[in-house]
């Protein structure tokens, strides 16, 4: 029954973009030339439909909500760092774990411009749809977990390199924002817009410091910044080749899920590649502009050996709340996933293991991996 319903979905689901408005999506579409593969049609269609009800919940939500949160002072986030699976959700969940924090969830992310006014009704009309486990591992998913806030920018703006898991014939023009570096300053200035507007909106909700993860701010410090002086970051780093690995396992995943096009696999490794390297690059030349006390960084092999220890020393670096509030309900949490059973990845062949150590020699030299 499971396996039918995630084919279902993967068949007949909006993916990414169900929850942008008509009006984004129709710009999309013609900012792609309105390639669809004939397969995706189906999806294609479920997007519009469900695009057309999302704009008409965002002008009532905008009407009911727009003067409660225009004014709201977001404060200082906690962004969690760290390349795709690099264990960046691991760390998060058990951020998140923390009842004094808050959070964007699955249904929040992909529906930004409405879900002040919908998630409650809709989380309970469609619960038993969202698959148990996130189709790239076995992570449990469901509407109200941890998710990343740059499906939320992907959605709202398109400005993101996510988009390319719907369209990646234009990967490479969509990976421009990824560092944010190089794209016109009114896009900027509508990024950043949408981005404290999410925030706002969540603060609102909650009132309370959020914790914040997507990869792509990993390359995005300077930027975060501006935006938020006082923000905490926790970056996590893992064994380059596992990352790899994984990351092409990842691509797979959402590609069955999000796609609009059909992708070409053969570039993926050379892609991958270069944008690692990218991020990291970045990483590297912006990470000395965070003040001291601001920034803690860790190994997923340590947080994996002991997630408690690593998360209570997160704490004592960064000055966050006394840990011994969120002691009970973390090692509850912990005990909970102790049986969790990590995906299995294929060896990586000599010449590709020698392509990733070059490119990425600094990651491996910085934290002491043996290339």
């Amino acid at each position: 029954m499971s396996s039918l319903r995630d084919n279902l979905i993967i068949q007949l689901g909006p993916g990414l973009f169900g929850g942008t408005t008509l009006g984004h999506w129709m710009k999309l579409l013609w900012a792609n030339g309105f390639s669809i593969a004939p397969q995706c049609m189906l999806r294609a269609g479920a997007i519009t439909a469900i695009s057309a009800a999302t704009t008409a919940c965002s002008y009532y939500e905008s009407l009911r909500y727009s003067a409660k949160v225009r004014d709201v002072e977001v404060q200082p986030p906690i962004f969690v760092l760290g390349h795709w699976r690099s264990g960046t959700t691991h760390l998060h969940n058990l951020m998140c774990v923390d009842k004094r924090f808050a959070y964007p969830n699955f249904y929040q992310v992909l529906y930004p411009h409405s879900f002040l006014s919908t998630e409650s009704t809709i989380t309970k009309m469609f619960k038993a749809i969202v698959p148990e486990k996130r189709f790239v591992d076995n992570v449990k998913l469901a509407f109200d977990v941890p998710y990343e806030d740059e499906f939320a920018l992907c959605v709202s703006t398109h400005f993101s390199n996510y988009t390319s898991m719907a369209f990646p014939h234009a990967e490479e023009e969509n990976n421009r924002y990824l560092t944010m570096r190089d794209v016109p300053a009114e896009e900027l200035a509508q990024w950043r817009a949408a981005l404290m507007l999410f925030l706002k909106k969540l603060t609102w909700k909650y009132q309370k410091p959020l914790v914040l993860k997507s990869p792509s701010h990993t390359c995005r410090i300077k930027l975060l910044l501006e935006m938020f002086p006082d923000a905490k970051f926790i970056h996590i780093h893992r064994e380059p080749y596992s990352v790899f690995r994984s990351t092409r396992g990842l691509i797979t995943g959402w590609d069955r899920w999000h796609r609009l096009q059909v992708r070409d696999f053969a570039a993926l490794d050379d892609y991958l590649i270069r944008r690692y390297k990218e991020l990291y690059d970045v990483f590297f030349e912006e990470r000395s502009l965070i003040p001291e006390g601001q920034f803690h960084e860790l190994s997923y092999e340590a947080l994996d050996a002991d997630p408690y220890g690593e998360i209570e020393k997160a704490y004592a670096q960064l000055n966050l709340p006394d840990f011994n509030g969120v002691k009970e309900d973390m090692q509850a949490y912990v005990n909970g996933i102790s049986n969790y059973q990590k995906n299995s990845h294929p060896d990586l062949e000599p010449e590709l293991r020698a392509t990733i150590a070059q490119a990425w020699q600094r990651s491996f030299e910085e934290w002491d991996y043996a290339a």
